[in-house]
C-alpha cells in the first residue's frame, strides 16, 4: 500500500507546475510531503480546516451528497483538494493560463 502511495505521489509530482504534494490524516496533521515543513504545516492545517468547512456545506445543502474534490485558484497557487475518509490529499501548482 505504502509503495502505491509512494508511486502516486511521483506521477502526480511529474506534472508541469506541481508544486509540491501534501497527504494530511483526518486530524491535519503532515504524514507525507514534498514541501518544506514550514509550508507543509501551513497548508495542512488551513486547507483541512476549509475541506471540514467545505464537507459541511454540502452536507447542509444535501445530506444525501458529499465533498469529493475542492479547487481552489488564486493569482500564484492552484490548490486542489481530494478528501476521503482518513487522509486529504493536497497538490500546489502553479496556475497555467
Amino acid at each position: 500500500m505504502s509503495n502505491e502511495v509512494e508511486e502516486t505521489m511521483k506521477r502526480i509530482q511529474s506534472h508541469k507546475g506541481v508544486i509540491g504534494t501534501i497527504v494530511v490524516n483526518s486530524e491535519g496533521i503532515p504524514i507525507k510531503t514534498t514541501l518544506d515543513n514550514t509550508t507543509t504545516v501551513q497548508y495542512a492545517g488551513l486547507i483541512s480546516s476549509l475541506a471540514d468547512k467545505a464537507r459541511s456545506v454540502v452536507r447542509d445543502l444535501d445530506p444525501s451528497n458529499d465533498l469529493t474534490f475542492l479547487r481552489i485558484r488564486s493569482k500564484k497557487h492552484e490548490i486542489m483538494v481530494a478528501p476521503d475518509k482518513e487522509f486529504i490529499l493536497i497538490v500546489v501548482q502553479s496556475p497555467t493560463d
